[in-house]
């Protein structure tokens, strides 16, 4: 007796997502605009994420909505207080209007922030480097802990009461949570450090906020580190000092995140801000552009040694599915795949993998209507090349250069 394939999921057929109906699969990933220069709202971020909208993605992230001041990368990132709620309830209107759901991406950049830029200490598990300010983190005290927390459960309270229908929280990059997360970076020696249980306590404790706060009025999801590029990608460190997280870690940490019961989905992610930027943006690593837009010192560090810091990994399409499939296949939770979604076969394959959603980032600053494209020809592709010199435009608008024309479009034929 034969039986029938399972058909396979469509693309473009409406998805569940917590509380929400989106209209298909896709949702654009959080990714820095460099367009909030006062760290609210303008109209170029609007522009920005209704013309996402507009090109059929389901819904739109809003990158690096930081829970504190200190919590920015640098002081140029939206912060969220009550003076940021009238453009946040613009821009997610504006979204909407074009059929699309809001989200917005809440997390504090702990050791990755620029203290130099913000003009207040950078925070972290413990005394670490902080090389954006060329400085050190500050120690978070037990007390900051929960300061902290509660910090994360008001800017969830303010993203709902602006009009987003989704929260990302950032356990990813070796932003604050993800550095506690970090065997590596977390040595501490009270409840919050030792154990793989108590490195997830902080991030437990955030997510029991959030949900408590919102409730049903948003989905909540977690963008999750595999792998933070230190040591080896695959399960077991073998007791290595000088690992970092990795998949074994995550899958304990998802799995606690799941019976807690706090979260509808995770967002597996991999490589960190600090220690190997380029293990998320496979491709060619744009060294010179970077170091060209950086200040002083940072910039001569970077010329001489941005080889070692900003590695070169192959692109291949879904690139990080063979570590996601390991945590698909460890928890129930719904997931979205990340990292070289460019065209109707990769997403087939993140959903024939059991993958609930993919999330689209470099493709969508090269096309933003790729969406509609994929949907009216099953055959099409990304004309994105993975050249990553979008990377360094994250310092004044982020876009892609070749979009823009700054640079030749190696697809073009003479």
């Amino acid at each position: 007796m034969t039986t029938s394939p399972a058909p396979q999921t469509d693309p473009f057929s409406t998805a569940t997502l917590g509380p929400l109906s989106l209209r298909n699969r896709i949702i654009k990933c959080a990714t820095f605009e460099g367009m909030t220069p006062d760290a609210v709202v303008t109209d170029d971020l609007i522009e920005f994420h209704r013309d996402v909208a507009a090109g059929g993605a389901a819904m739109s992230t809003v990158a690096y909505c930081a829970v504190s001041p200190e919590g920015r990368t640098d002081r140029h990132q939206i912060w969220m207080r009550p003076e940021a709620l009238d453009g946040l309830q613009r821009l997610t209107a504006a979204i909407h209007g074009e059929g699309a759901l809001a989200a917005a991406q809440l997390g504090h950049a702990g050791p990755v922030a620029n203290s130099l830029s913000n003009r207040l200490p950078a925070l972290g598990p413990g005394r670490i480097p902080a090389p954006m300010g060329m400085s050190f983190t500050q120690k978070v005290s037990r007390d900051r802990i929960g300061d902290l927390v509660q910090k994360f459960r008001t800017a969830a309270r303010l993203a709902v009461d602006s009009g987003f229908d989704g929260l990302e929280i950032h356990l990813g990059h070796n932003y604050l949570l993800s550095s506690f997360l970090s065997p590596l970076l977390n040595h501490r020696r009270d409840g919050y450090g030792g154990s793989a249980v108590n490195r997830a306590r902080f991030a437990r404790e955030v997510l029991e906020a959030v949900r408590t706060e919102v409730g049903d009025d948003a989905a909540v999801w977690i963008k999750l580190n595999m792998f933070d590029g230190v040591g080896k990608p695959g399960r077991g460190r073998g007791g290595m000092p000088w690992s970092g997280t990795n998949l074994d870690d995550a899958i304990t940490y998802a799995r606690l995140f799941e019976a807690d019961g706090h979260i509808d989905a995770i967002e597996p992610t991999a490589g960190s801000s600090l220690l190997n930027p380029m293990y998320l943006f496979h491709g060619e690593p744009p060294r010179d552009e970077f170091a060209d837009a950086m200040p002083g010192a940072i910039r001569t560090g970077m010329k001489a040694g941005g080889k070692y810091f900003l590695r070169r990994y192959p692109y291949t399409d879904t690139y990080l599915l063979p570590l996601a499939r390991e945590l698909r296949a460890s928890v129930g939770l719904p997931m979205i795949l990340l990292g070289g979604v460019t065209d109707r076969a990769s997403i087939q394959s993140a959903l024939d993998s059991g993958f609930d959603f993919v999330a689209m980032g470099r493709a969508l600053l090269r096309e933003p209507d790729l969406p509609l494209r994929l949907q009216a020809d099953p055959a099409a592709r990304s004309k994105c090349v993975h050249c990553n010199l979008c990377m360094p435009t994250i310092y004044s608008t982020t876009r892609c250069p070749i979009r823009t024309g700054e640079v030749p479009d190696p697809l073009d034929v003479a």
